[in-house]
C-alpha cells in the first residue's frame, strides 16, 4: 500500500465526484436486487451506468480482476467474481463497486438482503453497519488509526461475530489503494495519527462466525472458514475541520428499497 497523501479541497471533491456515482450505482442496483437474477447481470448494469455518468469502473483490470463489481453472497466476504447463478429468497449480497473519473477513484459496499433472511443473520447485517458509523466517528485529528479499529472490533466481538483480519480499509485517492491501512480491529492510542485532508475507505468485513477466512481457487473470492454468513459495508469519508465529513452515501439505495433512516446525518457537512 502506498503512502499517506493528504488531498486539498479541490482533490476532495473530485474523489466526491467518483464516489457519488458509486453511490448511485449501488442505488440503481438495489432496485434490481430479487430472486431470479444473477451477479452476471448485475455486473453488466453496473458498467453500463458508470459510463453512461462518463466514468471508468475502477475494479475492471486493477490486479487483473475481471469484473466492474465484487459480488460476495452469503459465506463469501469480499472479492466475489460475478457469475450466472441466481440469487434466491434469503441470500445476502455484498457489492462492492468502485469508479474512476477525473484521475480519482471512488470505492464503496453495501450488502443487501433478497426477501426474508434468517434473524440471525438480520443482526449480523445492522451490527456490521452500525460499527461502521462507530468506526466513522473515530476518525478525529485528536485519535489515531487503533483507536479506530478498537472501537469496531469492540462492537462486533461484543455481539460475538468474528472480525477478519486480513482484510483491512484504506486511504483513498488517484490509487485504488492509498495509505494508511485502516484495521478493523486494534488497540486505543496505536497507529498512524489521523490528519486533516486524509480520505479514507473505512470497511468493516464481520463474519457471523469464527474471524478465519479462506480464498477459493479462482484466486480472488474470499469465503468463511466455517461457511456461515459474512456482512461488509464501506463509505468513503474525509477529515476536514478536525471532523469525519461522508463523501458517499447510501440514500440512494434507501431511496430505491423504502428505508427512512437518518444514521448518516452526524456526519454529513453543510
Amino acid at each position: 500500500m502506498s503512502k499517506v497523501i493528504l488531498k486539498n479541497n479541490e482533490e476532495i471533491e473530485l474523489i466526491r465526484e467518483s464516489v457519488t456515482i458509486v453511490s448511485k450505482t449501488l442505488g440503481m442496483l438495489a432496485s434490481e436486487i430479487a430472486p431470479g437474477i444473477t451477479g452476471i447481470k448485475l455486473d453488466k448494469m453496473a458498467e453500463i451506468f458508470i459510463r453512461d455518468h462518463g466514468a471508468l469502473p475502477g475494479f475492471l483490470g486493477l490486479y487483473d480482476f475481471p469484473n466492474t463489481l465484487c459480488i460476495s453472497p452469503n459465506n463469501q466476504v469480499v472479492h466475489g467474481i460475478p457469475n450466472k447463478n441466481y440469487f434466491e429468497e434469503g441470500d445476502i449480497i455484498s457489492i462492492d463497486c468502485g469508479v474512476l473519473k477525473n484521475g480519482y477513484y471512488g470505492d464503496h459496499a453495501y450488502t443487501f438482503s433478497i426477501g426474508n433472511i434468517k434473524s440471525e443473520t438480520k443482526k449480523l447485517l445492522k451490527i456490521c453497519k452500525e460499527s461502521l458509523y462507530i468506526g466513522i466517528n473515530e476518525f478525529r485529528t485528536n485519535k489515531r488509526v487503533g483507536d479506530l479499529g478498537y472501537a469496531i472490533q469492540n462492537h462486533n466481538e461484543k455481539n460475538g461475530y468474528g472480525v477478519v483480519r486480513e482484510l483491512v480499509g484504506h486511504g483513498l485517492g488517484k490509487k485504488m489503494h492509498e495509505g494508511p491501512e485502516i484495521p478493523n480491529y486494534g488497540s486505543k492510542g496505536e497507529g498512524k495519527k489521523f490528519l486533516n485532508g486524509m480520505v479514507l475507505a473505512i470497511e468493516p468485513m464481520i463474519n457471523q462466525g469464527t474471524h478465519k477466512i479462506k480464498q477459493l481457487n479462482d484466486g480472488w473470492t474470499i469465503v468463511t472458514e466455517d461457511n456461515l454468513p459474512s456482512a461488509h459495508f464501506e463509505h468513503n469519508i474525509v477529515l476536514r475541520n478536525n471532523e469525519p465529513e461522508l463523501l458517499s452515501t447510501f440514500k440512494y439505495i434507501y431511496e430505491s428499497l423504502g428505508i427512512n433512516s437518518d444514521e448518516e446525518k452526524p456526519f454529513i457537512k453543510k
